[in-house]
C-alpha cells in the first residue's frame, strides 16, 4: 500500500495522520485541507517527530483535493472549519471522488458520516465494498475494555464485535464473543450483559483519537498485516430485494476493501433488535 490522503485537516484528521504514520503502514499520506496552509504545517509537525517516534513515513500537505488522485485509500475525516464531511457538501466530494480517484478505497472515519456512506452507495452507486467507516472498530474496542474490567481480564483476550446503528440500536452478539477463546455467556450472566451494553451505548460517539486507532486497525488489515475481522458501517446489499439502511456489521478486509461481511451468531432477541435497527 503506497499513498494514502486524508481529507480534512481537523483534529480527527490530524490524529488520523499521526497514528498512520507511526504504524509504518503505507510509503506516504498527505493531509489535504482547503483552509490555507494548515494541512501543511500539520503534516510538517508529525513529519518533525518522525526520528523521535521512529517511523519512515512521508507526509505532505494540499489544499486541492485533486491531490487524492492516485491514493490506494483516500479516508474522509473533519474539515478545520466545518467539522466531519456529511450531507451535500460530503456527497459532493465523493462524487468528485469517484472521477478523480475512481480506483480508491473510500474509509469514511467519522462517527457521524454513516448516512453518508449510504448516499454514496445509493444515489451515486459506488461499491459497498470501497466505501465504509471505520468507527464502529472505535467503539468495539471501548465495548471490550469494559469487558475485561468485568472479568478482571486483559482486552486482548476479548473476542467480540459491534452491530446496528449506534448509539440508540447498538447490537452486540454475545453469543459469539470470548474471553481468551472462552465463551463470554459463561462468564457473564444476563444481567452484567445487560449493564455492559447500556455503558457501551454511552460512550457513542468515539473521540478523535479512538476513532484514528479504529482507521489504523482497518488500514492494517488492508495492508495483509492483520487478518482480525473489524466492525465496520457496511451499506445493504439490495440485490436480494431486501431494503435496509447501512450500519455496522463485521468484515473481512483485503487491499480492494470489504472482502466479506461476517455474519455473527444473533439470539432471537438479538437479530430482532439488528432487524429493527437496519429497517428503512
Amino acid at each position: 500500500m503506497q499513498h494514502v490522503a486524508i481529507i480534512g485537516a481537523g483534529e480527527l484528521g490530524g490524529a488520523t495522520a499521526h497514528a498512520l504514520a507511526r504504524s509504518n503502514l503505507v510509503r506516504s499520506i498527505t493531509l489535504i485541507d482547503e483552509t490555507r496552509r494548515v494541512a501543511a504545517g500539520k503534516a510538517l509537525d508529525i513529519a518533525q517527530a518522525a526520528p523521535v517516534e521512529g517511523f519512515a513515513t512521508q507526509l505532505s500537505g494540499a489544499t486541492d483535493v485533486s491531490v487524492a488522485a492516485g491514493a490506494s485509500i483516500v479516508i474522509l475525516a473533519d474539515r478545520i472549519t466545518g467539522g466531519e464531511w456529511q450531507g451535500e457538501e460530503g456527497l459532493a466530494l465523493l462524487r468528485r471522488l469517484s472521477q478523480t480517484a475512481a480506483g480508491a478505497v473510500i474509509l469514511c472515519a467519522g462517527a457521524s458520516q454513516r448516512e453518508l456512506i449510504d448516499r454514496a452507495v445509493r444515489e451515486l452507486h459506488m461499491s459497498r465494498t470501497q466505501v465504509f467507516g471505520s468507527s464502529p472498530e472505535a467503539m468495539a474496542a471501548a465495548a471490550r475494555a469494559l469487558v475485561a474490567l468485568a472479568v478482571n481480564g486483559s482486552p486482548r483476550d476479548i473476542a467480540l464485535s459491534v452491530l446496528g446503528v449506534p448509539p440508540q440500536h447498538t447490537v452486540i452478539p454475545w453469543a459469539d464473543a470470548t474471553v481468551a477463546g472462552f465463551a463470554l455467556t459463561r462468564l457473564v450472566d444476563e444481567p452484567s450483559r445487560r449493564r455492559l451494553s447500556a455503558r457501551v451505548t454511552a460512550l457513542w460517539p468515539p473521540g478523535p483519537y479512538a476513532l484514528a486507532a479504529a482507521v489504523t486497525i482497518v488500514v492494517e488489515a488492508m495492508a495483509g498485516r492483520s487478518r482480525r475481522v473489524a466492525s465496520c458501517f457496511v451499506a445493504p446489499d439490495d440485490s436480494a430485494g431486501t431494503h435496509t439502511r447501512t450500519g455496522a456489521m463485521p468484515v473481512r478486509l483485503g487491499s480492494a476493501g470489504i472482502v466479506e461481511v461476517v455474519r455473527p451468531s444473533l439470539s432471537v432477541v438479538e437479530q430482532i433488535a439488528l432487524d429493527n435497527a437496519l429497517m428503512l
